[in-house]
């Protein structure tokens, strides 16, 4: 399991809101997405891996929003990558909301992402590692 990294911290602006005056999961479930595919990224480039390769979604999986994200908080999106295989990246993704002093645990899920050649029009998955 690698280092954690902060892959985006955001302050959560009045527009995220919801009419509960909490931010909208949706507005969460999109910084978790690109938190995963910066830390897959990234991971693709610290390992020396195919530069041909961008990353696209394949499965967010298993997102319960435990506690509130409200106006004001800044929110950290810190990962960890779980498992590198032939073509995709296995990211962690924990949320967590600084409230003043407090750091409060939001939510967690896991992120695959495939790498593909955008350069090609089918889009197919590549190797992200030379193999051999």
């Amino acid at each position: 399991m690698s280092e954690p990294y902060v892959a985006v911290q955001v302050p959560m602006m009045p527009r995220d809101t919801n009419r509960h005056g909490t931010i909208f999961g949706g507005v969460l479930l999109s910084y978790i997405d690109l938190a995963g595919a910066i830390s897959a990224q990234r991971e693709l480039q610290l390992r020396g891996g195919n530069p041909k390769a961008s990353f696209v979604t394949v499965a967010i999986n298993r997102v319960e929003f435990k506690k509130p994200v409200l106006v004001g908080d800044v929110v950290r999106f810190q990962t960890h990558i779980v498992k590198v295989g032939r073509t995709s990246i296995t990211v962690h993704i924990d949320v967590l909301a600084e409230r003043g002093a407090e750091t409060i645990h939001v939510t967690e899920a896991e992120g695959v992402f495939v790498g593909v050649d955008l350069s090609t029009p089918e889009r197919k998955p590549v190797p992200l590692f030379e193999v051999g």
